[in-house]
């Protein structure tokens, strides 16, 4: 069997790898376009600030949780044990601080 091809065939296989290359140089530019480029970061940052975001937003809510179940109930009933020296505790610096921007004042 002969491995030798015609000039039409030859012709035509130049002619395909012609058309794939304008393909692949097309893909390549549009890669390589700034506009790209700068899309291309701006989602990632905006991925990254997303992903962020929601972390931040679990630990919070988690965290809120933590707290509200120290001063209520899971009937959700306050737990006066907590909620009364919490709360003493509150007016107590509220109050001293109310006292301390007095004395500045004077």
């Amino acid at each position: 069997m002969s491995d030798a091809r015609s000039p039409a065939q030859i012709e035509a296989d130049i002619i395909t790898r012609r058309e794939q290359l304008a393909v692949v140089l097309d893909e390549i530019g549009v890669r390589v376009h700034p506009k790209t480029i700068i899309g291309d970061a701006k989602a990632k940052a905006a991925e990254a600030v997303d992903r962020t975001a929601g972390r931040a937003f679990v630990a919070v809510n988690r965290t809120v949780s933590d707290v509200k179940a120290q001063f209520v109930t899971e009937e959700g009933a306050p737990r006066l044990e907590r909620v009364i020296p919490a709360a003493l505790l509150a007016v107590g610096v509220v109050g001293l601080l109310t006292v301390s921007s007095r004395r500045k004042k004077r």
